[in-house]
């Protein structure tokens, strides 16, 4: 039974080079994808919508730039910050050479289709809540959280977990900690994101992603319709 983790790591453009050799480590280590998050975590969530094409182009571009240049290539792999996607980021998305995006919620792997057209790039999405999203919520206390995450846990289907630097990270240590050995006792094995893609995602069901409002969350978010 795997896990895909995700782990958004949200660092300032000013302290580049003070990340630098940490990404190259992970990216050497062979066990850790390194991905695009974003160039601009903020102006993503903030003006993707009004600032339309043009806008996700360049800060696609800015951040995809950045990481080749520490990495030595372009990388794999990318996932929109705090999920907003919609038809335009997917078009600009597949302007680039990334091998999957996790972009979205969901429930399942697919190909996103755009005007009729489905894209080659494939949606992994997350299908697991998130800290910030049930912790203090209906009696989840940290003493529950974890327990609450592994109920929901299903060895049939996807399962992928965005963690964040700032909370399991620092925060919330010791409880992610104790959410992964856990898992593992219940024969849950951990894996990057590229281990649940089939040989061949073009034999992936198709569909749209369209927007969701979702509790803990403010606005909308890109969801698989």
């Amino acid at each position: 039974m795997m896990l895909g983790l995700k782990i958004d790591v949200d660092t300032c453009r000013g302290t580049r080079d003070g990340v630098m050799p940490l990404l190259r480590a992970l990216d050497a280590a062979g066990g850790h994808e390194v991905g695009l998050h974003a160039w601009d975590h903020h102006a993503w969530q903030m003006r993707m919508e009004r600032g339309g094409p043009a806008f996700m182009e360049a800060q696609l571009r800015r951040g995809g730039d950045a990481l080749a240049q520490i990495l030595g290539r372009w990388p794999d792999c990318s996932a929109a910050p705090g999920w907003k996607c919609n038809d335009a980021a997917l078009l600009a998305k597949a302007e680039f050479p990334f091998r999957y995006n996790s972009d979205v919620r969901g429930r399942s792997l697919f190909r996103p289709v755009v005007n009729g057209r489905p894209l080659p790039q494939p949606q992994i999405p997350t299908t697991l809540p998130t800290y910030d999203e049930v912790a203090g919520r209906d009696g989840v206390t940290n003493a529950t959280y974890n327990e609450t995450v592994l109920r929901q846990l299903q060895p049939d289907r996807l399962n992928v977990l965005t963690i964040h630097a700032e909370v399991e990270g620092i925060a919330c240590h010791d409880l992610f900690r104790q959410f992964l050995a856990a898992a593992q006792t219940r024969a849950w094995r951990m894996v990057p994101l590229r281990e649940l893609l089939p040989a061949n995602p073009s034999t992936l069901p198709e569909g749209r992603v369209v927007p969701l409002r979702q509790p803990g969350r403010e606005g909308w978010l890109g969801a698989q319709g």
